[in-house]
């Protein structure tokens, strides 16, 4: 009689632990959907607004882009300001852990900054440059979370980098990493001022490299800026045929 009892209870607490089981797995399907969706969202926002600007686009482009009901994009996000402050809150994540991988693999500074030249480059030729002033001037908590990114994470990578570059000889003894940090950034924001730089006559990609190369070679020593030079001919040679599968990384 005992054994049927221990039977029966153990029967009954499998049957309990298999509907929590099914119960749990309903409630987290939906969550799942939900997140895919909402991702779906910041990402194809982020991808027009790179190519139109913030400003041009509308909650109607943005759910025509994605084939999705105004409604839905209403469900995930208050308004547009909410959307760009979320998006831009992703992007920054995204290119701190990407800058963090590129220094992981980089050889020495001079390596890192050429790794970087590329990255921005890339960068730069999908970004509209009407993107930070629509930032600025529409959606402050968005740029709030710039002016923070800028002045905490940027700045930090960048006097890291420089104190590495003289310590390894690449870089002039005599500069002030914090001074040339914040004299990049000041130059950074300014390739974005269409009033210095129209874009009718000026390409964005182009003059942030001008202007990453003036920077880089004003630091180097003889030795860094034969380093970098040889790191940006290697860098500029085209792509040769090879059997090898290359994994391409896209930015926002």
């Amino acid at each position: 009689m005992k054994k049927a009892n221990l039977n029966q209870k153990g029967a009954f607490q499998e049957t309990v632990e298999t509907l929590v089981i099914q119960k749990v797995s309903i409630v987290s399907r939906p969550i799942m959907e939900d997140n895919e969706v909402k991702d779906k969202i910041l990402a194809g926002s982020e991808a027009l607004f790179m190519k139109y600007g913030i400003r041009s686009v509308s909650m109607d482009d943005i759910a025509r882009h994605l084939s999705v009901s105004k409604k839905t994009l209403y469900q995930h996000f208050a308004d547009k300001d909410e959307l760009v402050t979320v998006m831009s809150q992703e992007h920054m994540k995204r290119d701190i852990q990407e800058y963090e991988q590129i220094e992981r693999e980089s050889e020495n500074s001079i390596d890192e900054l050429n790794k970087i030249s590329v990255r921005l480059r890339c960068d730069m030729e999908q970004m509209n440059p009407s993107l930070l002033y629509d930032l600025q001037k529409f959606h402050p908590k968005a740029w709030a979370l710039w002016q923070h990114h800028k002045s905490e994470s940027i700045m930090s990578s960048i006097v890291r980098n420089l104190n590495q570059g003289i310590s390894e000889g690449y870089f002039r003894e005599d500069i002030h990493p914090e001074v040339l940090a914040l004299s990049r950034l000041i130059l950074i924001e300014s390739a974005f001022d269409e009033r210095i730089f129209p874009k009718e006559k000026f390409n964005l990609a182009e003059v942030q490299s001008q202007f990453f190369d003036h920077f880089v070679y004003g630091l180097c020593t003889d030795k860094g800026r034969k380093l970098y030079q040889k790191y940006k001919d290697h860098s500029d040679q085209p792509n040769k045929p090879s059997n090898k599968t290359t994994k391409h990384e896209s930015i926002l």
